[in-house]
């Protein structure tokens, strides 16, 4: 399906800057040239430009690239990180905190442990 990038098994995002004069071509060449890995793979790749208010995303549909570009409005900036050596792999919910404007790393998020439902039952003098 056109676009459907909750088909991908992982989200990278590419650190640093890219220039967004690149289309599908230029951005394979980064996936395979400087981090070594397979555009074709079930993977979403996320690309962002100096001005930190576009992003470009690569997608590999099975039969052909996918190719999603968000600009952000009223001023708006992604917060993206720039170590230009790096790619991270990201969560779900850490794509929705960069789609969304905010920092990928929420120090006020916290993580529901298997052991929320033990405390909840036990009882206080």
């Amino acid at each position: 399906m056109l676009g459907d990038i909750t088909a991908a098994d992982e989200i990278y995002i590419v650190c640093g800057y890219t220039d967004m004069r690149r289309a599908i071509d230029g951005l394979c060449a980064i996936v395979q040239d400087k981090l070594h890995m397979d555009p074709r793979r079930s993977a979403l790749y996320l690309f962002c430009g100096k001005r930190c208010d576009r992003i470009k995303a690569l997608l590999w549909e099975g039969d052909g690239f996918l190719l999603l570009y968000k600009r952000m409005e009223a001023q708006g900036r992604f917060r993206w990180p720039r170590n230009s050596e790096e790619v991270r792999t990201l969560t779900w919910q850490q794509f929705d905190w960069l789609m969304s404007g905010l920092e990928i790393e929420q120090p006020k998020a916290f993580r529901i442990s298997d052991h929320a439902d033990d405390n909840s039952s036990k009882q206080t003098p």
